[in-house]
């Protein structure tokens, strides 16, 4: 897949693969922060994925002093010219462990790395529920039910902490957002807009439609790994009762409290 690049700035260039957001994408971006990463080098300061897009943030006072060292007027010396050297170098290789055969679609890591995520739908869970069913001409239950039936694929996590953007939407269920956000979303409303889902992780404001809301904690950050889900993971949503809900909260919250305790042993140690 071709890519381009261009500046952010003065101390970022921007990779940007294809017009359209894909699993297909997403896998030329996952290889690509592999062959990044594994040749870093101090003048950089971070590396941020996006949709269809790798952001390299770097150093540009450090990498200039560092490159005039052994100046050369034959040789590349500006910081983004630099950069964008060195970006080539690193898409230019590929090794066999990085690449996922387009052939099979994804659906080794589909299998592979699926979660399934509790949802208690509408009422206070949902509030918006209503107003989806009503826009897609479906009835409330038609709308859960096609919102379960199908696998999501993570393609970034952002907004906040731990907030998963889903992409695998039903056509039919894509709804425009909120003319006006609410102030505070509760943390683990599911929500929808345009034709993305996702899960608020924390209580924030937010102007997407929401459905329904699951009990599972997505994000913490006392543990080692404090995001439920990263980039390249899927999603599957299941439907629980309120009193499911109630349950399955405790017992995610017993759960939690277990995993901070046995982390901070280990570190003991």
């Amino acid at each position: 897949m071709s890519y381009e690049l261009y500046p952010l700035g003065e101390q970022a260039v921007v990779i940007r693969w294809g017009d359209r957001i894909s699993e297909q994408t997403q896998r030329h971006i996952d290889r690509s922060l592999k062959s990044l990463e594994r040749h870093w080098f101090p003048e950089l300061t971070e590396l941020v994925a996006a949709y269809r897009t790798v952001t390299v943030y770097y150093d540009p006072v450090a990498l200039y002093l560092k490159s005039t060292r052994g100046y050369d007027p034959n040789e590349i010396n500006l910081p983004y010219e630099l950069i964008c050297s060195w970006i080539h170098s690193c898409l230019r290789e590929q090794r066999p462990e990085d690449v996922i055969e387009d052939s099979q679609d994804g659906k080794a890591a589909e299998s592979a790395n699926v979660k399934v995520v509790p949802v208690c739908f509408g009422g206070a869970y949902g509030p918006d529920l209503g107003e989806v069913a009503l826009h897609s001409g479906l009835s409330s239950e038609e709308v859960v039910e096609l919102y379960c039936s199908v696998s999501y694929f993570v393609h970034m996590v952002g907004f906040v902490p731990g907030f998963p953007y889903l992409g695998g939407l039903p056509e039919r269920l894509q709804i425009p957002r909120r003319s006006f956000p609410r102030e505070e979303v509760p943390i683990g409303s599911i929500g929808i807009a345009g034709g993305q889902t996702g899960i608020y992780p924390l209580a924030s404001p937010g102007g997407w439609q929401l459905i329904g809301r699951t009990p599972v904690t997505l994000f913490d950050a006392a543990l080692s790994q404090p995001a439920l889900f990263k980039a390249g993971d899927y999603v599957r949503f299941e439907q629980i009762s309120e009193a499911e809900f109630t349950v399955v909260s405790s017992k995610a919250k017993a759960e939690a409290g277990l995993k901070r305790k046995m982390e901070g042993l280990c570190g003991d140690n």
